[in-house]
């Protein structure tokens, strides 16, 4: 099977700085994906054109189960934090998680975030801004594939240094019930090894995805908690659209088979 992450950037492109969705669609089906974590998620707001871009995308990908989860309630000039209560025709933002594959069930989950501003420091400025971050979630899905039960937690961590590693740490520890093999996906805003060191978790892909152009640094991250074989190896791929690159990987569960001679041996399956 195939598992990707997008941040999507509510399907706008930097080259016209525009949202055109045949183009985000285009992208998604170039991506098939059979599990897809998207974030930047619009859902019925003016500036990309009305659209529940969940449900777009898994009509272009064949997805008959799909989670959108609101971080974000009203338009980006009047934005508040997502309460679980907005009504379907509500303007919201937020992340996704898409499956061709049935899930047993599903769970969200509310991270840890500041309660008031915090100062960061942008790349582009010489004193850090108080920032107000968005509320911060995760949506886990128990998937029932061909070869056996998964579980997949999708998430956007925040960009705020420190605060990102604490979500991080948090999101492990409430997945711990979850079956195993578990994978965590996501725009995580934590570059290169960080995501794997703090979690304990092990990277099946290692590739740059942002900035979309040249990309030098890895925010996107796939990462597991058991058995998994890659059969695919990953790639950071340019979709015409975002700022970010999507990242996908082609992975086997592993199946424990019966102990011999006092070992346990382990099988792919295929």
């Amino acid at each position: 099977m195939r598992i990707a992450t997008f941040n999507i950037l509510h399907g706008r492109s930097l080259v016209d700085d525009r949202v055109d969705l045949d183009r985000f669609t285009d992208a998604v089906r170039r991506l098939d994906a059979d599990i897809l974590a998207l974030q930047e998620v619009d859902r019925d707001q003016p500036r990309s054109h009305g659209a529940d871009l969940t449900m777009m995308a898994a009509a272009a990908m064949g997805a008959p189960e799909h989670r959108f989860v609101a971080t974000m309630h009203g338009t980006p000039d009047l934005w508040t934090a997502a309460t679980g209560e907005e009504q379907p025709e509500a303007a919201t933002y937020g992340i996704a998680l898409l499956s061709r594959y049935p899930v047993e069930h599903w769970k969200v989950l509310t991270l840890p975030a500041p309660q008031q501003r915090v100062p960061v420091l942008f790349p582009d400025r010489r004193r850090p801004v108080l920032v107000q971050d968005e509320q911060r979630t995760a949506v886990a899905a128990v998937v029932s594939t061909r070869e056996g039960t998964l579980s997949v937690v999708a998430t956007h961590l925040t960009f705020v240094p420190g605060w990102n590693v604490a979500q991080l740490r948090h999101l492990v520890r409430a997945v711990r019930d979850l079956p195993r093999p578990l994978v965590l996906l996501g725009d995580l805003n934590l570059a290169g090894g960080r995501p794997a060191r703090f979690s304990g978790l092990r990277p099946l892909v290692v590739a740059p995805t942002f900035p979309l152009d040249r990309p030098d640094r890895q925010l996107d991250h796939i990462l597991v908690d058991g058995d998994v074989t890659v059969t695919e190896p990953g790639t950071a791929v340019d979709l015409g659209m975002s700022d970010h690159r999507a990242l996908h990987v082609g992975v086997s569960l592993a199946a424990a088979a019966a102990p011999a001679a006092g070992s346990a041996a382990r099988t792919a399956q295929r």
